[in-house]
């Protein structure tokens, strides 16, 4: 009597529905690629006939089957405002489960142009940007630089930091109640342990020690940063009336460390920036001391030294200050210390 045969049908079902499984992911993977590039070219056009110069060698899209990664060899972008950005290869990388969640990455640094003031080679552990929520009015925007070095290319303008530990910059919509608001867009920015340049503001006020920053605030008329013209991104919104309002955060440098806080803050046409600043800073003669002995040109070195001898009055007690920005210049009481900062 010879045995029944076992079917083979239960082995070749599990294979079948993973062949199926995987042919229709496939066909998602290519069709998602070939959108990408679609959107690419489309886009590219768009910003070229808005005044964007946009330069690099061919896309290549690989990933499969889990990732899109889009590189992008020889990249050259230049805004009409004249800011650009460079890098021997960028990458943006996306789930494909997930497309509307990208990162973009300079895995060999990035050349920054600022106009006006030259070049900077920009370098690092990590220097990255996320974007999310792509459908949103305002997406979520993250960048982080991890242990970034800045190094202003020959003839350019020095910049005030040389290095850093880290540097992050979060944006998103700004809830209210729950809600996002119609024209809101919250900010964070954080600055960790940066270190100046010789000889600069950076490096007098904190007397060769570091710099820490944290600030968050409000942005109103958001909608308006999307308009980028020869004068920048910030000329739009401060002729629309933009503010920053709801300002908080804290600074330390060196020995010298303040709470900030200002209910508004707006830029004047040339761009430099008018209001006011409330401080509570412990030890804050040491930082202005620093600044009046810095070698930088922009600092007002003789008002620095009058608003140190100031604040030094008070000794170590925490003292409560008033930056003010007005007539393009920042005063600490009658003395003037430096130009306000410029936005554009």
């Amino acid at each position: 009597m010879t045995s029944p045969r076992h079917s083979r049908r239960g082995l070749v079902i599990p294979f079948a529905i993973f062949g199926l499984l995987l042919a229709v992911w496939t066909g998602w993977w290519f069709w998602l690629a070939d959108q990408v590039e679609t959107r690419l070219a489309v886009q590219t056009e768009s910003l070229s006939e808005a005044g964007w110069q946009v330069a690099h060698e061919p896309v290549s899209v690989t990933g499969w089957p889990f990732r899109v990664r889009v590189a992008f060899p020889a990249a050259n972008v230049v805004a009409p405002s004249g800011h650009g950005v460079a890098a021997s290869e960028l990458v943006a990388e996306a789930n494909a489960w997930n497309p509307g969640h990208w990162m973009l990455i300079a895995p060999d640094g990035l050349v920054l142009t600022r106009p006006g003031k030259g070049q900077m080679a920009v370098e690092g552990e990590a220097l990255r940007l996320s974007v999310s929520h792509l459908r949103e009015r305002f997406p979520d925007l993250r960048v982080e630089l991890v242990q970034p070095t800045f190094t202003p290319v020959a003839g350019s303008e020095p910049f005030p930091l040389a290095s850093a530990e880290r540097v992050e910059l979060y944006t998103r919509p700004h809830l209210t109640d729950g809600q996002a608001a119609t024209d809101e867009m919250d900010v964070l920015f954080r600055l960790t342990e940066g270190r100046g340049r010789a000889g600069g503001p950076v490096e007098g006020a904190t007397r060769q020690g570091r710099l820490s920053a944290e600030v968050e605030l409000t942005i109103e008329q958001a909608s308006r940063l999307r308009g980028v013209d020869s004068a920048g991104v910030f000329a739009n919104w401060t002729a629309g009336g933009g503010r920053f309002t709801a300002v908080k955060g804290r600074l330390q440098a060196g020995e010298s460390s303040a709470r900030i806080a200002s209910e508004a803050l707006r830029a004047r046409a040339d761009g430099r920036l008018e209001g006011r600043i409330s401080l509570t800073a412990e030890r804050p003669g040491e930082a202005i001391a620093g600044l009046a002995g810095s070698r930088s040109g922009a600092v007002n070195r003789v008002g620095a030294a009058g608003a140190a001898a100031a604040a030094g009055v008070q000794g170590d007690r925490p003292v409560d200050l008033v930056l003010l920005f007005r007539d393009g210049r920042t005063w600490l009481g009658p003395f003037a210390l430096a130009p306000a900062p410029r936005l554009f």
